[in-house]
Order: structure tokens, then C-alpha cells, then sequence
């Protein structure tokens, strides 16, 4: 009767296998996509899911400039950054930033989703980021994963 109990899984670092995973944001909602990223590139997809190790998969987001805000978001929302320098904030807005950058406000999103420590760190790193539908990856064997 002493073995017949069960044992937790948990993954080690060296074991996980990661993946590549190709998401098209044309039509997209920001916060929708950008939670759906978050979980895989936690590894909460999968069932060998530790929350102390990183069991993520890589993901290519591409067509991030066709991605949709809904409601007033692209006149109301504004995002901070700070050059370190007193009185160094600076401000810009939702449409200007999707027009010069839409892959920061992606990934801004993305990174608010994720632990704020160095594993979430590490998970942010293994997101890559394209503007348009073409990507350096193909070496990868990348699947399609639709939202």
C-alpha cells in the first residue's frame, strides 16, 4: 500500500521541448490576441504546464499593424515611458504609437500579462514580432495557429 500513491509532475528547465507557433493578427483584437500569446508562451497549453519553469513555445506574430482596438481606446489611451531624467516622462497615444510603432503596443500587452520577474523575462523573449506577413522563421517549421 506504500507505492500506490500519486506523485506531482513537475517539468525540469533541460526537459521542455519548445515549439514555433505562427499567429496572424489581421482583424485581431488587442487584448484577446495578446492573452492567447501570453498563455503559450507560459505553457499553459500544454499539461507538463510548471509555474516555476519556463515551458512556453515560441510565437511570430505577424500583420500586427491590422490588429484592431474597439471602443474610444485609439483616442483615449495613452502610453508612458520615462527617460530617467527628472521631469522625463513622455506620453504618446494609441493611434500615434499603431501608427509608428504597433509592435511596442503588442508587446506592451503581451508583457503586462506575464510574470514580472526574470522567467517572465525570458518568456518575453521568445516572442518575435513582424509588421508585415513575412518572417525570418521559416527555418523553424513554424505551425499556423489561429484565434
Amino acid at each position: 500500500m506504500e507505492g500506490d500513491f500519486m506523485k506531482t509532475f513537475s517539468a525540469k528547465p533541460g526537459e521542455v521541448k519548445a515549439g514555433w507557433y505562427v499567429i496572424d493578427l489581421e482583424g485581431q483584437h488587442l487584448g484577446r490576441a495578446a492573452a492567447k500569446v501570453a498563455s503559450i508562451l507560459r505553457g499553459k497549453h500544454r499539461p507538463t504546464y510548471t509555474p516555476h519553469v519556463d515551458t512556453g513555445d515560441f510565437v511570430i506574430v505577424v500583420n500586427v499593424d491590422k490588429m484592431v482596438l474597439t471602443g474610444n481606446k485609439l483616442a483615449n489611451k495613452v502610453y508612458y515611458k520615462h527617460t530617467g531624467y527628472v521631469g522625463g516622462i513622455k506620453a504618446m497615444s494609441a493611434d500615434k504609437m499603431m501608427a509608428l510603432k504597433p509592435e511596442d503596443v503588442f508587446k506592451t500587452a503581451v508583457k503586462g500579462m506575464l510574470p514580472k520577474n526574470s522567467l517572465g523575462r525570458d518568456m518575453l523573449g521568445k516572442l518575435k514580432i513582424y509588421r508585415g506577413s513575412e518572417h525570418p522563421h521559416t527555418a523553424q517549421k513554424p505551425e499556423t495557429l489561429s484565434l
